[in-house]
Protein backbone atom coordinates (compact mmCIF):
# COMPACT_ATOMS: atom_id res chain seq x y z
CA UNK A 1 0.00 0.00 0.00
CA UNK A 2 1.52 3.47 -0.94
CA UNK A 3 1.02 6.46 1.41
CA UNK A 4 1.72 9.80 1.07
CA UNK A 5 1.35 12.37 3.60
CA UNK A 6 3.11 15.13 5.79
CA UNK A 7 4.85 14.93 8.95
CA UNK A 8 4.20 17.59 11.76
CA UNK A 9 6.95 19.64 10.68
CA UNK A 10 5.42 19.95 6.79
CA UNK A 11 7.83 17.73 5.54
CA UNK A 12 5.91 15.36 2.59
CA UNK A 13 6.90 11.68 2.41
CA UNK A 14 5.70 9.07 0.90
CA UNK A 15 6.12 5.34 1.76
CA UNK A 16 4.97 1.69 1.06
CA UNK A 17 3.19 -0.03 3.97
CA UNK A 18 4.73 -3.62 3.17
CA UNK A 19 3.31 -5.96 5.93
CA UNK A 20 6.38 -6.98 6.86
CA UNK A 21 7.56 -7.08 10.20
CA UNK A 22 11.49 -6.87 9.22
CA UNK A 23 10.94 -3.60 7.02
CA UNK A 24 7.11 -2.51 7.60
CA UNK A 25 7.43 0.79 5.69
CA UNK A 26 10.06 1.84 2.88
CA UNK A 27 11.26 5.22 1.45
CA UNK A 28 11.12 7.57 4.67
CA UNK A 29 13.51 6.84 7.32
CA UNK A 30 11.61 9.32 9.56
CA UNK A 31 8.57 7.36 9.18
CA UNK A 32 10.35 3.90 10.07
CA UNK A 33 11.37 5.45 12.87
CA UNK A 34 8.38 6.95 13.97
CA UNK A 35 6.92 2.96 13.40
CA UNK A 36 9.84 1.66 15.29
CA UNK A 37 8.89 4.32 18.29
CA UNK A 38 5.31 2.84 18.37
CA UNK A 39 6.23 -0.85 18.13
CA UNK A 40 3.73 -2.66 20.90
CA UNK A 41 2.08 0.56 21.85
CA UNK A 42 -1.95 0.46 21.42
CA UNK A 43 -2.95 2.43 18.35
CA UNK A 44 -6.80 2.61 17.53
CA UNK A 45 -7.63 1.27 13.62
CA UNK A 46 -10.84 3.98 13.55
CA UNK A 47 -11.66 6.83 15.37
CA UNK A 48 -14.11 4.57 18.26
CA UNK A 49 -12.09 1.32 18.21
CA UNK A 50 -10.69 -1.21 18.41
CA UNK A 51 -7.06 -0.55 19.72
CA UNK A 52 -4.59 -3.09 19.45
CA UNK A 53 -1.15 -3.20 20.00
CA UNK A 54 0.51 -2.16 17.08
CA UNK A 55 2.71 -4.80 15.13
CA UNK A 56 5.10 -3.94 11.98
CA UNK A 57 3.59 -6.79 10.04
CA UNK A 58 0.14 -5.66 10.63
CA UNK A 59 -0.68 -3.15 7.45
CA UNK A 60 -3.91 -2.08 9.24
CA UNK A 61 -2.51 -0.99 12.58
CA UNK A 62 0.46 1.02 10.75
CA UNK A 63 -1.74 3.00 8.76
CA UNK A 64 -3.79 3.60 12.06
CA UNK A 65 -0.41 4.92 13.29
CA UNK A 66 0.11 6.83 10.96
CA UNK A 67 -3.12 8.52 10.36
CA UNK A 68 -2.92 9.42 14.00
CA UNK A 69 1.04 11.12 13.86
CA UNK A 70 1.16 12.44 10.60
CA UNK A 71 -1.33 14.09 7.84
CA UNK A 72 -2.37 11.16 5.30
CA UNK A 73 -3.01 12.99 2.41
CA UNK A 74 -3.66 9.57 0.45
CA UNK A 75 -3.47 5.84 0.57
CA UNK A 76 -4.12 3.28 -2.13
Amino acid sequence: MLVTGTLEDGAAYQVEVTGRADRPVTGSRRVRALVEQYRGQPVLLRPLGPRRPLDPADSAAVLALLRQHTRVVEAR
